[in-house]
């Protein structure tokens, strides 16, 4: 993904801990205080699902996909992510 950032969510929080610009910044962060979760890469000024199908990753085929709930919550593992374990990239 051009134009992206990182985002990390740490296992069992509801709010993302951490926002970087680059993949290293946020690894050695995520290093330093041992944390465990997963480090995703969103597009920016794009909303994931609207993302997902320029792409091709995601065709809405129901119409409860176009509904506001499905895309509110809309996320895809086509998204360049990483899991950490104690501050270890799995």
């Amino acid at each position: 993904m051009n134009n992206l950032i990182w985002v990390f969510n740490g296992s069992g929080g509801k709010f993302p801990s951490g926002v970087f610009t680059d993949l290293l910044t946020a690894e050695s962060w995520i290093k330093r205080y041992c944390l465990s979760g997963i480090l995703t890469a969103y597009p920016v000024n794009s909303g994931v699902f609207d993302w997902a199908i320029e792409n091709n990753f995601f065709t809405p085929k129901k119409e409860e996909h176009l509904s506001p709930e499905f895309i509110g919550k809309f996320s895809t593992a086509s998204q360049e992510h990483y899991h950490f374990e104690n501050g270890i990239r799995e």
